[in-house]
């Protein structure tokens, strides 16, 4: 398992002391995942120590904000996760959908620096990462890639970002700054659904022995930081609702399959309050619902396969959002027209206008699932839906100005706004959900065959093994573990200094 990041134990002493000496020399300390699960408990004198750190700077104390927990400013934190209740004025729907903002975290500006972090730390910790031989390289279609990068450089690690050329512009500035040089971002073919060619790269660099691959699909470190860190943040943020909503009742987690990481805080939120996982994907590229394929622009979200580290089996509805609704929304949202018409057209309260620039076009793609099941499942005005806004829309400028050239003339109007704001949330549809049954959970399943064991090398009993849920109970067990074993790595490398 040690390719799936599930080692527990030193592989390689001699690469464990080697990185001792480098994080030593570096200064570097790791946070633990119940540090990052619950800030809460980081020591007074990092948090004191941290207050002079700018949140994008490369620099290791910034691990210690690799959390929820991040206000506006990313540079203190707070209680309760920054969310935004989205009212039926914007969704359409009764129910309130609950939306926790990922721009809050450090760096880049998006929740994939978690699951970053997630993948490498457990390889450093045990000895398989040696960060003065070793390139780490994160293969990505949207924002993992940019985490893996920017946790790598303030590791003291190399980081390589494999993703494919057709993503947006701002991606690619900003792996510019970060990477150690030119040659680190390597562009693949096509766009977002094109994640088998990032495999064929991946695999091309492996032969190498100094290039380790950080696969985001089948790394379950990705899976267990966001089963642990998200999935807490969203239980205090509906904690924190409960006394001016003494009836509230949690009955959906929605989140875009991508990489499936996010969707381990399902697994999590279920177990606490019973409620139906929801995965989601592009309508464009129906893997999940039709066994389909094609491309989209829902940037985040790469598909045609089942990622190994999604618990298929406790999997309750899947669902489509096409890219016409998220192009279009990402317009209406960001723009002054699009603004100013939900604000005095549509009575939308200001805080909630203003939150809108942290939805990036996978954060749209989540919001319009979450309006979709509340529809689909006529849930009311007591009736919570959980989501993520992955990144924020920073990232998507240049695909505005295509959008607004390539559907609306050049010049997007208050018309233009009325129209969209029909269409895509009042007139959202319930079409393209199924409720899995187990028939159709375990043709999910069996889709992933082909791409982990006869393409990825995955043995058969790995792959099966996922089938029973004791496999996702067990791996819990890990965290513990990890944390003893990140709490002795700093003890040893305050021991060298």
């Amino acid at each position: 398992m040690t390719r799936l990041g599930l080692e527990t134990d030193i592989v390689d002493r001699a690469v464990y002391e080697n990185t001792v000496r480098r994080f030593r020399d570096a200064r570097i300390v790791l946070p633990t995942f119940a540090e990052l699960s619950d800030p809460e408990t980081l020591p007074a004198a990092v948090v004191q120590d941290l207050a002079g750190v700018d949140p994008d700077a490369r620099d290791a104390r910034n691990l210690f904000r690799v959390h929820w927990h991040n206000d506006r400013t990313r540079r203190s934190r707070v209680a309760v996760p920054d969310h935004v209740v989205l009212p039926a004025s914007l969704t359409g729907v009764r129910a309130p959908i609950v939306v926790a903002l990922g721009d809050r975290f450090p760096m880049i500006g998006a929740h994939k620096v978690l699951a970053a972090y997630g993948c490498l730390a457990p390889r450093v910790i045990t000895g398989q990462f040696d960060p003065t031989a070793h390139r780490a390289v994160w293969p990505s279609t949207g924002n993992y890639c940019r985490g893996g990068v920017a946790i790598s450089r303030i590791m003291g690690c190399h980081g390589v970002a494999v993703l494919p050329e057709g993503m947006s512009q701002e991606r690619f500035r900003w792996l510019e700054r970060w990477v150690v040089e030119p040659a680190d971002i390597i562009r693949t073919p096509g766009s977002e659904s094109n994640v088998k060619e990032i495999y064929d790269k991946c695999a091309e660099l492996e032969r190498d022995p100094a290039n380790i691959i950080f696969n985001q699909f089948c790394e379950f470190g990705n899976y267990l930081a966001h089963y642990s860190a998200t999935g807490r943040a969203l239980e205090r943020i509906v904690e924190a609702l409960r006394p001016a909503r003494k009836d509230l009742r949690v009955r959906a987690f929605v989140s875009a399959t991508g990489s499936a990481g996010t969707l381990g805080a399902g697994d999590y939120l279920k177990d606490r309050y019973g409620l139906r996982n929801v995965a989601v994907e592009a309508l464009e590229c129906p893997t999940l619902l039709y066994n389909g394929f094609g491309e989209h622009n829902i940037q985040g979200i790469g598909d045609k396969h089942v990622p190994l580290i999604h618990n298929v089996m406790n999997t309750d509805v899947v669902l489509a959002v096409s890219d016409r609704a998220t192009d279009a929304l990402s317009l209406l949202f960001n723009s002054d027209t699009g603004r100013g018409y939900l604000r005095d057209r549509r009575a939308v309260p200001q805080p909630v206008v203003d939150a809108l620039g942290s939805f990036g076009l996978s954060s749209i793609c989540n919001v319009l699932a979450a309006a979709k099941t509340a529809r689909y499942f006529d849930l009311g005005e007591a009736d919570v839906v959980l989501t993520v806004a992955t990144d924020g829309a920073e990232l998507y400028e240049t695909e505005w100005t295509k959008v607004e050239r390539t559907r609306f003339g050049g010049r997007f109007d208050l018309v233009n706004a009325g129209e969209v704001f029909a269409q895509h949330l009042l007139g959202a549809s319930t079409d393209h959900v199924l409720e899995l049954t187990a028939r159709d959970r375990a043709r999910i399943f069996n889709l992933g065959y082909y791409t982990w064991v006869e393409q990825q090398g995955v043995s058969i009993e790995e792959f099966t093994a996922r089938r029973d849920q004791r496999f996702w109970i067990g791996l819990r067990a890990h965290l513990s573990v990890w944390d003893d074993l990140i709490r002795e790595f700093n003890r040893r490398v305050a021991a060298a200094s």
